[in-house]
């Protein structure tokens, strides 16, 4: 057996024996940083598709995104599971350097699994597009706009799914700001496509849709660029494709939680907005707002929780049961002190924020109380990406699985019971109410699965590997 002692300083160093806090730092601060300016872009590229005064092209963007959380999460099924696993394989082979070769069989299947599966859903969403912008809910009005972005970003469904799966690749090896670099070059150059296509050339909701796909080639080639010349661990050759059920078990497990989840938000989103549309247009107004101002806490929740999975990971496989324990402590105090944080404070200026966004007495009424539901929801939510990622981290499919179905099952009932018995005071609520439920789920969850977590840090290094590599549950 030989054993790898990561450079100090490098990205390895940082998943395997920086201290806690420059490790988190080092993983998180980039993520979120990039997460709020594709935050950012989403407003800058609504501006571009509202200058062209086309109600049809706002409406064709609205209807194609759950189709776009689709298709990324096609991307993060290969992305999230692959990476999660080659982290854990990572840290495996600082105990044994001979574990660093099946990283290339599982960054090579993650890759180009992500890129057939993204083939094949794209071939058949050009073959039914007229029925799949139905399904959408176009009408009458919208169906052209729509049709011509779905169509030109069902093209791109392969490299959209490439695009994020590499993410996580790069993600993976503990490289936070590679990743960062990417995301922000593909916002920068979507930008500029957008100029191109929309402002100068006229191209509607088509030069939107292609913006973004020929964005997402800039993030592949960077991306691909770096891992060939500065990483040795990592082939993405299709030489080293694999179809081993060792490695597609582990990623499906953990990565078809991604799928499920967002095909539950799709149906969630598409049940409450049918629901609250009961109502008028003041508390979807309202609902709008709220999202809009929760979102800067829920990206940097988010790039705290998603940043540290790799880190999680790199210990369990390692078998590093104290820095396991540290991290997670550490994030989860980051969570807590962030979401209370912004909690508090939204809470307490909520009506000159709400003010900034509409000066309508009655949506102002309305936003007061759902970004009031929106910062409890953001507080449990945050805990539970934190006990999903950790979940994912150790190889644990079946929880994780779990609490992604969770969220849409629990939600669900939740929000139908809620407007038959409180009207629309139980749709703004409801999703307070199941965020709360699924975090109590993914305590129990957690207490209960900690014996099993003890267990794989405990075993020896040969044993770990090998239940690494075969996403092993026990």
């Amino acid at each position: 057996m030989t054993t790898t002692t990561p450079e100090v300083g490098s990205n390895r160093w940082y998943l395997s024996a920086a201290p806690i806090v420059r490790a988190l730092v080092h993983l998180c601060v980039p993520m979120a940083a990039a997460m709020i300016v594709g935050a950012v872009y989403n407003v800058i590229n609504a501006g571009f598709i509202g200058s062209q005064h086309n109600t049809s092209f706002l409406a064709a963007i609205t209807f194609g995104t759950p189709l776009l959380g689709l298709v990324m999460a096609i991307g993060g099924v290969f992305g999230v599971g692959g990476g999660a696993l080659m982290s854990r394989l990572l840290g495996a082979s600082e105990n044994d350097a001979a574990r660093a070769g099946e990283i290339k069989r599982v960054s090579s299947f993650a890759l180009w699994g992500a890129i057939i599966v993204g083939v094949v859903f794209a071939a058949i969403g050009l073959l039914l597009l007229h029925p799949l912008v139905s399904v959408l809910g176009a009408n009458t009005a919208a169906v052209p706009a729509t049709t011509a972005y779905v169509a030109v970003m069902l093209a791109f469904v392969p490299v959209l799914a490439a695009s994020f799966c590499l993410e996580q690749i790069v993600r993976s090896e503990g490289a936070a700001r590679q990743a960062m670099i990417g995301l922000i070059a593909s916002t920068v150059a979507n930008v500029v496509f957008d100029v191109l296509f929309i402002l100068v050339l006229h191209w509607g909701v088509a030069g939107a849709a292609l913006s973004m796909g020929l964005a997402n080639i800039v993030t592949i080639a960077y991306f691909v660029t770096w891992l060939t010349r500065y990483n040795d661990n990592v082939s993405l050759s299709p030489s080293w494709f694999s179809l081993s059920p060792a490695i597609m078990k582990p990623v499906f497990g953990v990565g078809s939680g991604e799928l499920i989840q967002s095909a539950f938000l799709i149906v969630t989103s598409l049940v409450l907005n049918n629901l609250a549309a009961n109502y008028g247009d003041g508390p979807l107004a309202a609902m709008g707002v709220a999202v809009r101002i929760a979102q800067v806490p829920e990206f940097l929740v988010m790039g705290v929780t998603i940043g540290v999975l790799p880190l999680l990971a790199y210990s369990y496989g390692k078998g590093d049961r104290t820095r396991l324990s540290a991290a997670l402590r550490a994030a989860a105090i980051t969570v807590g002190v962030i979401t209370l944080f912004f909690a508090i404070t939204a809470f307490l200026f909520r009506e000159p924020i709400i003010s900034a966004f509409t000066a309508n007495r009655s949506v102002l009424a309305i936003g007061v109380i759902v970004l009031t539901a929106q910062l409890v929801a953001m507080i449990a939510n945050g805990f539970t990406g934190l006990i999903t990622s950790l979940f994912q981290a150790t190889g644990k499919s079946v929880p994780s699985i779990v609490l992604s179905m969770a969220q849409g099952v629990v939600f669900i009932p939740v929000v139908i019971v809620g407007n038959l018995w409180f009207g629309l005071p139980g749709i703004i609520w409801s999703l307070t109410v199941s965020e709360v439920m699924v975090l109590l789920v993914g305590v129990v969850m957690w207490l209960a699965y900690r014996p099993s977590i003890a267990r794989g840090l405990a075993e020896g290094s040969a044993e770990r590997a090998e239940a690494v590599l075969e996403g092993a549950e026990s």
